[in-house]
């Protein structure tokens, strides 16, 4: 659901579907600080952003990557509170480990398949430099795919950066 201005409006139980958690642990963040309170609307109805969404996202990337719960509640706390929602994103991306995770081979339907759209050429060719995709040379429209990036790669599609960008984080990452 979005407002009038375009914001997204979500309730508490479409922004723990959105994120692919339950309503408690949306509350448990809450109460824990990881995440800001939502905005009180009409009848009491508390409604989430696109902040909540990336913040959520974030938490979840944190602890694919094993930080326990004190761990993310510390990292958060040094973050500034108005990060946008482009802001936790990159952050998001920052944290992501860029070796492979669990490498497979997918078609070029099967990878837009799991996009939800077509991609367009430059958009693989994105995907191809952070690494998150490589053409198989065994098969003439296949890609090696590290599924555990894949979600964050097609989601960073929609963040303006530009090709240079991506391959000069990716190497600053490699290099720490």
């Amino acid at each position: 659901m979005t407002t009038d201005a375009g914001e997204m409006s979500l309730t508490v139980d479409e922004l723990a579907a959105r994120a692919g958690v339950t309503v408690r642990t949306v509350r448990f963040y809450g109460s824990k600080g990881l995440l800001p309170p939502p905005v009180i609307g009409p009848r009491r109805v508390g409604r989430y952003g696109a902040t909540h969404v990336a913040r959520l996202a974030l938490i979840e990337e944190l602890q694919r990557q094993g930080m326990t719960l004190a761990a993310i509640e510390r990292y958060l706390r040094q973050l500034p509170s108005d990060l946008s929602a482009y802001d936790l994103a990159i952050h998001r991306a920052v944290v992501a480990s860029w070796a492979p995770d669990a490498v497979e081979t997918v078609s070029r339907a099967e990878l837009e398949r799991r996009a939800g759209r077509e991609l367009a050429d430059e958009e693989l060719a994105r995907l191809k430099a952070s690494g998150v995709l490589v053409a198989d040379e065994d098969e003439e429209d296949g890609f090696r795919v590290d599924s555990g990036l894949l979600r964050l790669g097609l989601e960073l599609l929609d963040v303006p950066l530009s090709r240079g960008t991506i391959l000069a984080a990716r190497e600053v990452l490699m290099e720490h």
